[in-house]
């Protein structure tokens, strides 16, 4: 077998291989099989040869590997069992390619199980026949190239390319490319668009499509970056756009980049443009400098006046530096005479070519405008006087050299005291900025003054005060530096350990500090001295006692009076601070000790005072977050805190500095590599004595693999939620089972209860009928009236019991009219008050201007107080019950919460403070049969009557109920456009008689027929006859007068009543119908509502009714 020479090791198998089941011995092989097998096993390529209709694999060893822990299982078994996977490819490929055809797969995918589960790859595939030596196909072979990391790199590619330019699009700075030297417009990103106007630029120059741009040097230097292949870098250069369609040109500041782009040889093809709207930056940053400049200003005002203590050289000055801060002519200052109609000029700065205009002047001469406005206390702003005023005004002011002036009042208690003024010898136009410099400097000038008067006023005094108060509880001194001489009192004497007769000089007080801090307290003390210095003293520095050494920590604090420029006496006390010294050491040994432990903790560690600037993290953070040292203090901390927790860390952090109380959060912080990792922050304030927050101590720590198993634990919990979901719908199948055999069970005694009920009912019938027989046999006719009233009474039971039944089965007929729900519960109130009794109070609220529903008046009152005795069984110990009606609007929303479509409705709602109903209860209020209440105290059919009777109305119930709190029912009816009726009338009136109309008579009861046609022809009307409806029908086709047609409902052969109606309207259009049924048919009478001229009349019922209702019917009009 020399085709299975060689070292390949799936030759090796090949050899050792088993064919007797399938290719039979590998030397009777035939010879382009071996020929074949040959070539495949001497590629590098994964060959796989399929041979014969089964698809038998032979393959080389790069097959092998691709086949993965599969081979060499493969090996000599039918193709469609080997990749059960894919079988359906390889059934195709044999069928092809036993038919001589060939196949051919680019980047094919494919989901392989090859190394134990199935992974998802692509392929390319390419199948041809191998032709054996009868001429016709003898198997298949296969090349097969894995191209899996490549497909995936090129989707990777396409996805990165569709996310640049994603990116490219949304960038929130302007974006373009330029093509060719005459600068083509090819791609703009959603910016640029909006920078232009969203003008359509696409593949046009931009010496064309921004036409504004000419002259503007923008084309040139476009075209220098074509031409030099250099970058061009612009920063906020000014530019004319059009920023809307139609508008002028906008002066915007632009900061951008024309960055040439090149081919592969180098040369520029392109010009790629990129940059940002600067404009509200350069305009804030102008602001800021402007508002920089004032500030500095100011500062600069207050310090030079700051030593002043004479309202006259502060005005000075202030107008002096003011005046030339703006560049002005003249700045002035007046005080207003108590009239308020002149004021005076008491001092004033003039530049060089200015007059003074120190002096007095009327208000009134400068014009309306000034009196106006400064008298309300509002600036005068004049740009140009020639042009603002009238004549005659602006000649006061070019009389002293003015042209254009802000004057600024002064306005104390509502009355003006003052003005403060600017003024240019030609016009100028004031902007804002000057207008606030003028308006602040006027402010604070005033309240400068105010101060230096009260101070001058109370200085003397405050002064006694406070060294008479320093005196009673510190040591004092007093040094004449003129003459050398010091006097200490006792206490200071103590503090220094010299006797109460020592002689102290100045220079006794320099021996007895600390000769580490002698140099500086002498210093000190000459910096005192000083004219030039007019700063308080305070000075710390260490004593040492003179009788024992012992050191002291003292704190002086002094003044210094001068006179002609000269120290002529310094004086002030001394506090012993040794204590608090000590203190303060202990807190930094303390502060020490703490840092120390913090920074050898695993933990994050950080501190703050109490304004909740943080000011110190130990070396973990900064490990951590390979932040720089100290770059985390003050809200620097916030950089390393993930942007979509940082509102509710900073947030929360706010409130525990408000409170006081103890800081926690969950929050991501940034770890040096870029990952987030979920930390846990906790921080306690630290309290003083008194009970104030003076620090706070925090931590961080890490959580991150706690978060991960919550999550994990989450996707456990679903699984389980499943199971228990699963479970518990199969427990509801079983319990809706239970509750079908209960209602069967139901139905049942219901049945069972109503066979009792009628066979009572029957015998008191037949047993009345009996003794009226006999009596009248006996030829006693006068004593079977009694009889006669019992059989009546009786059926007058059985009618009422069938109502309740159709009720209950919610197919009643109903008699619908216009109702006043107010009128009808009105009506009902004292029966129910007595209904309820002496525990139960009753509140009836009707709502005014009540809309008009269209419902059976008698079937809403049998409901009204269905609902009540309900609500009274609800309340065994008494209560409250309130029947209250609304009208209501009901919108989509609330609409689709009732069950109803959206419109008007009128609600009757019955509300109890009894025990209240359950959800599970409420689920099931309406089901037939369905009872909370005692066995014999209830059928469970009442609120099912109810549900039936509204929902026929086209209405709707709700209840809402608490435990313990109580029960509302509510009633929703559609509101009726119309007047309600008239109160009904139930007396029974005599019966009118006809006056000569035909009625056809349609029944196929016998007896009924013979009794209505009885009371028919009593009353004078002419009758007709028939048994069915196909028999009336000839009736009505024939010429005879038939003004009523009275029909049952159930009729035989096929065509019930309410079908011989429609059809005699056919014939007789205005034929007027009264139909009679024994049971509720609401499919043939319109579920419950009748078309005009048809009424209905419910078996059993009283000759009378039945002959007033003829009457009624042929009369309505």
């Amino acid at each position: 077998m020399a085709f299975l020479a060689g070292p390949s090791e799936t030759a090796r198998l090949i050899r050792t291989h088993d064919w007797s089941q399938s290719l039979g011995p590998a030397a009777d092989w035939p010879l382009s099989l071996k020929t074949t097998l040959g070539l495949l096993l001497h590629s590098p390529v994964p060959l796989v040869l399929l041979w014969g209709p089964p698809g038998i694999m032979l393959y080389n060893d790069a097959y092998g590997v691709f086949a993965g822990d599969r081979h060499p299982g493969l090996l000599g078994m039918p193709v469609l069992e080997a990749w059960p996977e894919v079988a359906d490819l390889n059934s195709h490929v044999m069928a092809v390619g036993m038919a001589g055809g060939t196949l051919e797969y680019k980047d094919h995918e494919l989901v392989l199980n090859r190394r134990g589960t199935p992974e998802r790859g692509w392929m390319d595939l390419f199948y041809s026949p191998v032709i054996a030596e009868d001429g016709r196909p003898g198997g298949v072979i296969a090349v097969v190239v894995e191209t899996t990391d490549r497909v995936l790199a090129q989707r990777e590619t396409a996805a990165q390319g569709q996310r640049l330019a994603q990116m490219f699009q949304d960038a929130p700075s302007f974006m373009a490319q330029l093509e060719g030297p005459e600068q083509v417009f090819t791609v703009t990103n959603a910016a640029y668009r909006q920078l232009i106007a969203h003008r359509d630029v696409i593949g046009k120059p931009i010496r064309t499509a921004l036409p504004e741009l000419a002259g503007q040097g923008f084309h040139e230097l476009l075209d220098r970056v074509w031409r030099t292949g250099e970058r061009y870098v612009g920063r906020a250069a000014p530019v004319m756009l059009q920023r809307q369609p139609g508008s002028p040109l906008e002066r915007r500041l632009l900061d951008f980049i024309y960055q040439p782009v090149r081919n592969a040889t180098g040369a520029v093809t392109g010009i790629f443009v990129e940059g940002t709207d600067v404009t509200e930056r350069e305009r804030a940053t102008a602001a800021v400098r402007e508002n920089a400049r004032r500030l500095a200003f100011l500062d600069r005002l207050g310090r030079a006046t700051a030593s002043a203590h004479d309202a006259d050289e502060i005005l000075k000055t202030t107008t002096r530096l003011t005046g030339q801060h703006l560049g002005a002519s003249i700045c002035a200052y007046a005080d207003m005479d108590a009239d308020q109609d002149g004021f005076t000029i008491r001092g004033d700065w003039c530049a060089p070519g200015s007059p003074s205009i120190l002096g007095h002047y009327s208000l009134a001469d400068f014009g309306v405008k000034a009196v106006t406005e400064l008298s309300a206390g509002r600036p005068l702003v004049v740009n140009d006087n020639l042009r603002e005023l009238a004549p005659h005004e602006a000649a006061t002011f070019q009389a002293i050299g003015i042209g254009a002036t802000i004057c600024m009042p002064l306005v104390k208690e509502g009355v003006l005291t003052a003005l403060m003024a600017v003024h240019h010898k030609g016009p100028h136009t004031w902007t804002d900025e000057e207008l606030l410099v003028i308006r602040e400097v006027t402010e604070r000038s005033w309240a400068h003054i105010e101060r230096v008067r009260d101070e001058a006023a109370r200085a003397a005094a405050a002064e006694r005060l406070q060294l008479a108060a320093a005196a009673a509880r510190f040591g004092t001194f007093d040094f004449d530096p003129v003459n050398g001489r010091l006097s200490w009192d006792d206490r200071c004497r103590d503090l220094f350990g010299l006797p109460r007769d020592a002689a102290v000089d100045y220079s006794v007080f320099l021996a007895g500090i600390h000769p580490d801090d002698r140099e500086r307290a002498d210093l000190a003390v000459q910096h005192a001295l000083d004219p030039a210095n007019r700063e308080p003293f305070h000075l710390e520095y260490r004593a040492v006692d003179f009788t024992d050494g012992t050191e002291r920590w003292l704190a002086a604090d002094g003044r210094t009076f001068f006179a002609g420029g000269t120290a002529v006496r310094f004086i002030g006390t001394v506090l012993d601070i040794s204590a608090q010294k000590r203190a303060e050491q202990k807190l930094r040994a303390s502060e020490g000790l703490f840092r120390t432990m913090a920074q050898a903790m695993p933990n994050h560690v950080w501190t703050a005072p109490a304004d909740g600037q943080l000011d110190w993290f130990n070396d973990q953070v900064y490990a951590y977050s390979g932040a720089a040292a100290g770059s985390l203090d003050g809200g620097g901390w916030k950089d390393i805190v993930h942007p979509d927790d940082l509102p509710a860390a900073s947030e929360r952090w706010e409130l525990a500095l408000k409170s006081g109380q103890t800081y926690e959060v969950e929050m991501r912080l940034r770890r040096f590599d870029g990952a987030w990792h979920w930390h846990i922050a906790r921080a306690v304030a630290v309290k003083d004595a008194e009970g104030q927050v003076a620090r706070w101590i925090g931590t961080n720590t890490d959580i991150q693999e706690q978060k991960e198993i919550s999550a994990a634990l989450v996707d456990i919990n679903a699984v389980l939620e499943q199971r228990v979901e699963e479970r518990t719908g199969q427990l509801q199948v079983a319990e809706e089972a239970l509750r079908q055999a209960q209602k069967m069970e139901a139905v049942g005694q219901l049945t069972g209860g109503l066979a009792h009920d009628f066979n009572n009912i029957l015998q008191g019938i037949t047993g009345a009928l009996d003794r009226v027989q006999h009596r009248i046999a006996m030829g006693r006719p006068h004593d079977a009236d009694r009889f006669l009233t019992a059989a009546i009474d009786s059926a007058n039971r059985a009618a009422a019991l069938t109502h309740r039944l159709l009720a209950f089965s919610r197919r009643q007929t109903l008699d619908p009219r216009p109702l006043d729900v107010n009128r009808l519960i009105g009506s009902m109130e004292e029966l129910v008050r007595r209904t309820m009794g002496p525990n139960i109070a009753v509140e009836v609220v009707g709502a005014a201007g009540l809309w008009t529903v269209r419902a059976d008046g008698s079937q809403l009152e049998s409901a009204l107080l269905n609902l009540c005795i309900n609500a009274r069984d609800a309340m065994p110990d008494g209560g409250k019950l309130t029947i209250e009606t609304a009208n209501k609007w009901l919108d989509d929303r609330a609409a689709r919460e009732r069950d109803l479509p959206p419109g008007q409705y009128v609600s009757l709602c019955v509300t109890d403070t009894g025990t209240g109903m359950t959800p599970d209860v409420i689920e099931r209020a309406f089901d037939p049969f369905f009872t909370t209440k005692p066995l014999g105290r209830g059928t469970g059919l009442g609120l099912s009557m109810i549900y039936g009777f509204v929902r026929q109305s086209g209405g709707q119930v709700r209840i809402y109920s608490e435990i313990g709190k109580g029960t509302t029912m509510c009633l929703y009816f559609p509101r009726h456009i119309g007047e309600a009726d008239g109160d009904v009338v139930t007396a029974i009136e005599p019966v009118e008689s006809g006056f000569g109309e035909t009625v056809l008579v349609v029944d196929d009861d016998t007896t009924v027929r013979l009794l209505i046609a009885e009371v028919l022809m009593e009353n004078h009307y002419a009758l007709l006859e028939a048994g069915d409806g196909v028999s009336a029908l000839r009736v009505l086709e024939s010429k005879q007068r038939i003004d009523l047609m009275v029909t049952d409902v159930g009729l035989p052969g096929g065509m019930n009543g309410r079908q011989l109606a429609d059809a005699a309207r056919q014939l007789r259009p205005a034929l007027r119908i009264l139909f009679i049924t024994g049971y509720a048919e609401n499919a043939v009478v319109g579920n419950g509502h009748l078309e005009p001229g048809m009424a209905v009349l419910a078996k059993p019922f009283a000759m009378s009714s039945f002959a007033n209702k003829v009457r009624e019917i042929l009369e309505e009009r």
